[in-house]
């Protein structure tokens, strides 16, 4: 039992490394600067940088302490393991020392505060070896107070010594960067925060579950400093013991097998089964974009154990976890988890933004259970192939002659996920398909020739495309979506222009006619009604052609396949004619 009177110590700060041999996870830091003290090649700047709480700051305390240590008996050099008793030592741990000037950039950026700090730097230290400047979050620091910093941290003098820590790397000049020595601070793996987390819980006289340390280093997210912040807080709440249940509960997480229970029943299709665990899990005080994550996290465990690869998951901590997620993984195919992974992935985002979260998980779960037993993309086109439908049943005999569809090939591979959603397809050559499909695309432009002496197309159509051939695309653009034909006939041409076009289009127009003719046109702006834009014509005609496909009865059987999937856009298959 601690003393009532002794002010407390939050862990992050009782536990904070001493020496570079006792941080966590940063074995090539370790490694690096452990070298380069043993061999006196000791950088003058150092910047060291990480997400928040992986030890930056730390570290850069460790570097002043093992620059400065002497020893128990006053005599040793600069050392990676400081010994934490001699002068320089102490006067460092308790934050007095003269000679170890610490600024945060957050709230000093400007040309002045750095000027005031490097003021100092031509002074030697006072009881130290050596001076050593560090600053914290340095790319907050303003760009007339960075170059006011260059010179000095390019050729400080023998005394002086810099350490930079930032979350923000790409927000340092890189001018600044080249003249320190750079470390990165990597992510702690959960695994070895878990190993952490145990070994203070050791020292602390706590009993701590695994699974519960194992979800602590989990939303600790590779940061050690939160790590020990929400061990706090867990021992806090369970008076003295940390379990999985109660930090569960904290962190607004759901039980581990009711999320194996919940996951299982969305990929056996059971909606609403799905839906009472979900309500269950959400009266317990799980968050729902907490659930979503939690289904994320099994599908990429199951995707893992399948390949019989070991993920870090909280899931794996419990042996009787671990065997019932290794029966599911060998019931559900790489091509399922794969879609589930697409579709919660996409629900995350919505369950974040959406003003209801618990609605836009629920609508997620609806949607991954109504997919669930969707046979993958390449099975159905096999069943297509072979003349079979779903279920076992025929497909509908193809009349004749063959559909325009059959033809046709997605610009991009259909994810498995085969959330309800269109799918953008290409028209085949005129003549192949459905009667009329072939009218759904424009004409194609004239073939690119010389600059000069070129035939002249034998409409409007084919005059835009051969602008856009021959390096005028923007004058092609403006012309197809705001420009209504009047009159067309080779050398003459009368348009009638929509708003918002600019004014000196008919100057461009004409001076580009006449560099692809090598003669002059007559380009005239009419003020009669005109035909639709080409932009207008394209938008009719793919309307009336997705029209046709969707009646289509081998198109339509893809269509029932994927509820809710509709043609996006009908295109012309490029280097076909």
């Amino acid at each position: 039992m601690s003393d009532p009177t002794t002010p407390y110590r939050v862990l992050a700060r009782a536990y904070r490394p001493k020496r570079l041999s006792e941080l966590v996870g940063q074995d090539a830091l370790v490694r690096t600067l452990t070298n380069a003290m043993a061999s006196g090649r000791i950088a003058h700047a150092f910047l060291l940088c990480g997400i928040r709480g992986v030890g930056k700051t730390t570290t850069a305390r460790i570097i002043a302490k093992g620059l400065n240590c002497v020893g128990p008996d006053g005599a040793g050099g600069p050392t990676p393991e400081p010994c934490g008793v001699c002068g320089p030592c102490v006067s460092i741990q308790e934050e007095r020392s003269l000679d170890v000037i610490e600024m945060d950039a957050a709230s000093h950026t400007g040309k002045d505060d750095v000027l005031e700090l490097i003021e100092g730097v031509r002074y030697g230290p006072t009881a130290t070896r050596y001076k050593v400047y560090v600053v914290d979050e340095v790319h907050m620091l303003s760009e007339k107070a960075f170059n006011a910093l260059l010179k000095t941290i390019e050729e400080p003098p023998p005394h002086a010594k810099f350490v930079f820590a930032t979350t923000e790397a790409r927000k340092v000049p890189v001018t600044v960067l080249s003249r320190c020595q750079r470390f990165d601070l990597r992510r702690v793996e959960p695994e070895v925060l878990e190993g952490h987390l145990g070994r203070i819980c050791g020292k602390e006289g706590v009993q701590a579950e695994p699974e519960a340390l194992a979800l602590i280093a989990r939303a600790a997210e590779g940061s050690v400093r939160d790590s020990l912040s929400l061990l706090d807080q867990a021992i806090a709440m369970g008076e003295g013991r940390v379990e999985a249940a109660t930090v569960a509960l904290m962190l607004g997480l759901g039980d581990r097998t009711a999320l194996l229970d919940l996951f299982d029943r969305i990929m056996a299709g059971d909606a609403g089964k799905a839906l009472d665990l979900f309500a269950d899990l959400w009266a317990k005080g799980a968050e729902p974009v907490a659930v979503v994550q939690d289904l994320l996290e099994i599908a990429h465990w199951l995707a893992c154990l399948k390949l019989d690869r070991a993920a870090p998951s909280a899931f794996a901590a419990r042996p009787e976890l671990l065997a019932r997620g290794r029966g599911m993984a060998e019931r559900l195919g790489h091509a399922t988890l794969g879609r589930a992974w697409q579709v919660l992935l996409k629900g995350l985002d919505e369950a974040r933004l959406a003003p209801d979260a618990r609605a836009a998980a629920e609508m997620v779960l609806l949607r991954l259970a109504t997919m669930a037993d969707l046979p993958p993309p390449g099975e159905i086109a096999r069943l297509l192939r072979e003349g079979k439908g779903f279920g076992g049943s025929p497909a509908p005999a193809p009349p004749a002659p063959k559909p325009a569809f059959a033809q046709m090939a997605p610009v991009g591979r259909a994810s498995e996920s085969m959330a309800p959603v269109g799918r953008v397809l290409e028209t085949v050559p005129a003549g192949r398909g459905m009667a009329g499909a072939e009218r759904a695309v424009a004409p194609e432009a004239a073939p690119r020739e010389a600059p000069r002496g070129v035939a002249v197309p034998k409409d409007f159509r084919g005059l835009v495309g051969l602008l856009a051939a021959n390096g005028q695309p923007m004058l092609a653009a403006q012309l197809a979506q705001g420009a209504r034909l009047i009159a067309y006939q080779p050398g003459r041409l009368e348009l009638r222009l929509e708003p918002g076009l600019p004014g000196d289009l008919p100057t461009r127009l004409n001076d580009a006619l006449f560099r692809l003719f090598d003669r002059r046109w007559m380009v005239a702006i009419g003020r009669g009604e005109g035909e639709p834009t080409l932009n207008a014509q394209d938008r009719l005609e793919n309307e009336r052609v997705k029209a046709d496909l969707a009646r289509d009865p081998q198109f339509k059987a893809i269509l029932d396949a994927f509820p809710g999937a509709t043609i996006a856009e009908v295109r012309r298959r490029s280097g076909r004619t």
